[in-house]
């Protein structure tokens, strides 16, 4: 694709690598194929975290921050737990009964992932990868480091409200909080942000244009631009939010300005 000529400085908070060639799925790229492509977008920075896997994520985190090394990427580590995120009764059960394991996070990996200057965040999908324990999510107060978690049928905004948003940590909800589309998660997580100061929502996979407008017009400053990449081209991504009917200001905020409030290492 051509590369875009639109003026704004972006950053993106939202892309998923597999450092594990072998593990890597057709169409998802390589380091070198997905900087190229972000500099075609005109993304300057991207956050980035790995891709599902069962089991531990240490190897893969650290992996992730070696790909990063002399690249615009800002490795993220993704993190897990024993809990069901779920809000019903089958899930309260089972997580009367579950306990960490040494597969899942521990708070003693939190400690090392946010002290040792490698990484700059969290990022957790608690349908896949399980919701951390009070001990983890603790630690993840104290540290204080932003937390990108996946929002949607999985793991909708009521369950991200009761689990996370009570903590002293940002809290990015990805999609939206209504991935596959779901326009009524995405409204209920837009009210979030009246709530919670502490709670964002970043752009990845929304192809509705009228919640897009919605968060940006009532909450400009508590949005973020995520592509999706490498299953969504980083092009497509940003294109998505320059055709939106919302002032200059508000997509500069996407864009970056919010990004950089949120992670230092994506100010300018």
């Amino acid at each position: 694709m051509l590369e875009l000529e639109h003026g704004f400085r972006v950053v993106d908070t939202h892309v998923v690598f597999e450092p594990d060639e072998a593990r890597r799925p057709r169409g998802m790229g390589d380091a070198e194929q997905i900087e190229r492509e972000m500099e075609q977008a005109g993304i300057v920075q991207s956050l980035i975290f790995p891709a599902t896997r069962q089991g531990s994520y240490v190897k893969a985190n650290n992996a992730t921050a070696r790909v990063a090394v002399n690249r615009p990427f800002r490795p993220i580590a993704r993190i897990n737990g024993a809990r069901d995120p779920g809000q019903g009764a089958t899930s309260r059960l089972r997580n009367l009964a579950s306990s960490r394991s040494e597969e899942h996070t521990s708070p003693e990996d939190i400690e090392q992932y946010a002290y040792e200057d490698r990484f700059y965040g969290f990022a957790l999908d608690p349908a896949e990868d399980g919701m951390p324990d009070e001990e983890v999510l603790g630690e993840l107060s104290t540290a204080g480091l932003p937390v990108i978690t996946y929002g949607g049928e999985g793991c909708p905004p009521g369950a991200i409200e009761d689990a996370l948003l009570g903590y002293d940590f940002p809290v990015i909800i990805a999609h939206c909080g209504g991935y596959p589309s779901d326009e009524a998660m995405m409204d209920q997580a837009i009210g979030l942000l009246d709530s919670y100061e502490n709670c964002f929502l970043d752009t990845s996979f929304v192809r509705l244009r009228d919640p897009l407008e919605r968060a940006l017009m009532e909450q400009p400053s508590q949005v973020v631009f995520g592509s999706g990449a490498p299953a969504v081209h980083p092009n497509v991504a940003v294109m998505e939010i320059l055709t939106l009917d919302v002032p200059e200001d508000a997509m500069r905020k996407v864009f970056s300005k919010n990004a950089g409030r949120l992670f230092e290492v994506l100010a300018p």
